[in-house]
């Protein structure tokens, strides 16, 4: 049930928000990730699918009367710091595989190895790349970055084989199976990729 507040509780919880030069010492920290979450909410981030895997269900804020999941923004924006982190980690940004078989994925793909100098694999999976040693295309890479794990199943196979970590987007529907660290966010979308 709720309580309806009275003038005094106002003033009780004002009193413990900052002033306006609090406001402005504060870092700029959490004012990037109220801008970083309005641009998600622009680009169509929080949008998921009608079904939702059971291990994605902890990032699923709630369902809308269509049956369209939304994705939790706030843990969404935590878990891209998580995966920041991991990034910068690796000294030599070429060690880094970004694959995405998708059409919209693979622009998103080409931009990110164009501004990090990670290794594009936009468009097939060569099969073999991180298990076969034979083959000219071999790679040993330190990190595998997926923009949909049903999609690129292939390439998350080899890498649980060679122990490569891998970073996947993931949307409500997507299988965590050999993802270790997921994104929860709408993979569909060109502008949310």
């Amino acid at each position: 049930f709720w309580l309806k507040p009275s003038a005094s509780d106002f003033v009780a919880a004002c009193e413990f928000l900052p002033t306006a030069n609090a406001r402005k010492r504060r870092t700029s920290m959490a004012v990037t990730k109220e801008e970083d979450v309005q641009m998600m909410l622009v680009c169509k981030t929080h949008l998921g699918t009608r079904n939702c895997d059971y291990r994605m269900k902890r990032y699923v804020f709630r369902r809308t009367v269509d049956g369209i999941h939304i994705i939790h923004l706030g843990k969404t924006w935590e878990k891209i710091m998580v995966a920041a982190r991991v990034i910068v980690t690796i000294e030599n940004p070429s060690d880094i595989i970004v694959a995405s078989q998708r059409p919209y994925g693979s622009r998103a793909v080409l931009k990110f190895s164009q501004y990090t100098g990670a290794l594009a694999m936009a468009g097939r999976w060569m099969p073999g790349t991180l298990t076969n040693q034979i083959t000219t295309k071999y790679l040993e890479p330190r990190l595998l970055i997926v923009t949909d794990p049903r999609t690129d199943s292939q390439a998350l196979k080899e890498a649980s084989y060679a122990n490569i970590p891998v970073l996947a987007l993931c949307d409500t529907d997507s299988p965590l199976e050999n993802v270790d660290i997921a994104i929860p966010a709408n993979n569909k979308g060109k502008e949310s990729i």
